[in-house]
């Protein structure tokens, strides 16, 4: 039943129940401006309202008639969820503090997972990223403030830098960022008013199931080749989940997933530490400096000159020498990696090629070098992988192993 039909149901009962009061013209008068008031109309309760005050013995009768209709429509009005908009996502997420996510990806069928906690201005002031794969192998990375730490499983090395520049920081914000449902929610809602999607928004008939978000991506050949599906909590407006699907054969196939948990729930302090074997290798680059400043030299020259140095140090046995130019290793550990064989001449240095893995940005830079190992002599060829240091990329180190 329409609002309008349950008001004009209680005007006629009130009529009947208050006779001694209401006379029929007054009755009359109510219904229409019920009538009027459900025409076309650029502004409909003010000419309602002027309707029913022309005749002053309305006046009481329509106190309690509006009344009515108000807690009618506000009644009628609950029974329907209110329109969701991306804005009010958009709003909720700039209230986050504390985050926890979970992502998988198809391609290696592994989950990493994500904690972040964030200052009033947004700023991440302690994350702590699990990966499951990276041109590493697996590690994870702790920011604290201005402190970065550096877990690398496979090679069982643990690195402390300092956040120079806030460089760790931005490079979290930017390998977060893509998971970050603030920043998801505002580039749809960019990408919306310049057409690059096509949003569809379902609504549930109950307040207790989540609303569906559908992002459809540009069209290619008709179709679209991607689309994500956004679960949004009904009451708080946050993303809980986001499932993105790409067109394979024909058909859609889930690639990835993100589980937005515990929004605004205190992480515990333990989560943003380490625990790391006893017998992992330590390297604080906050005490030292590590590897050769590129000043003036490009991308080639400082590669091949930290190469040449970092065996000039083997030669002269100075392994500290060796072990900052390489990322910072301890000189005990360059020691009995390199200290059982005499390294005796460089015969040549020869240009850098980039890395097999754009994403290691590794320059790989072959060696030949004269060597002496129980007393006979040859010549051995070695392949330094050297890169900008993590938090300062004016220094470059040898990185990843030489092998």
């Amino acid at each position: 039943m329409r609002p309008a039909e349950n008001i004009e149901k209680l005007i006629k009962n009130l009529s009947d129940k208050t006779s001694d009061k209401m006379d029929e013209r007054v009755r009359k008068n109510m219904l229409q401006a019920l009538a009027e008031s459900e025409k076309p109309s650029a502004l409909p309760w003010p000419n309602i309202r002027k309707i029913i005050t022309k005749n002053p013995t309305t006046k009481l009768a329509a106190a309690v008639i509006v009344t009515a209709a108000v807690l009618l429509i506000n009644i009628w009005d609950k029974s329907i969820p209110a329109t969701y908009a991306l804005e009010q996502t958009i709003k909720a997420n700039h209230t986050v503090r504390y985050l926890h996510i979970k992502n998988f990806d198809s391609s290696h069928n592994e989950t990493e997972q994500f904690w972040l906690e964030f200052d009033e201005s947004g700023q991440p002031v302690n994350a702590r990223m699990e990966f499951a794969r990276t041109p590493d192998g697996p590690k994870v990375s702790v920011l604290n403030q201005d402190t970065g730490h550096v877990w690398f499983k496979a090679k069982n090395l643990l690195i402390t830098v300092k956040d120079r520049d806030d460089i760790v920081a931005k490079h979290i914000l930017m390998m977060v960022e893509q998971f970050d449902p603030k920043l998801m929610v505002e580039r749809l809602h960019e990408a919306e008013k310049k057409h690059k999607v096509k949003l569809e928004i379902t609504e549930p008939s109950s307040r207790s199931e989540p609303i569906l978000v559908t992002v459809i991506y540009a069209l290619k050949n008709g179709k679209s080749s991607r689309r994500d599906v956004l679960t949004v909590d009904p009451a708080t407006k946050l993303i809980t989940k986001r499932e993105s699907y790409h067109l394979i054969n024909g058909e859609y196939q889930l690639h990835g997933l993100q589980e937005f948990l515990k929004y605004n729930k205190v992480i515990d302090p333990k989560i943003f530490t380490i625990d790391a074997p006893d017998d992992v290798i330590l390297i604080d680059q906050t005490i030292q400096e590590i590897g050769l400043s590129k000043g003036d030299l490009s991308d080639k020259e400082i590669a091949v000159q930290v190469a040449r140095q970092f065996f000039e140090a083997l030669i002269i046995k100075d392994y500290a020498e060796a072990g900052r130019l390489c990322e910072g290793m301890p000189a005990n550990w360059v020691k009995q990696q390199f200290g059982k064989t005499n390294f005796l001449s460089i015969i040549s240095v020869e240009e850098p090629t980039p890395h097999p893995d754009p994403a290691t940005r590794f320059l790989c830079v072959p060696c030949e070098i004269e060597v002496e190992t129980e007393g006979v002599r040859s010549t051995k060829k070695f392949v330094p992988n050297i890169r900008p240091v993590y938090s300062d990329p004016d220094r470059w180190t040898i990185g990843g192993g030489i092998p």
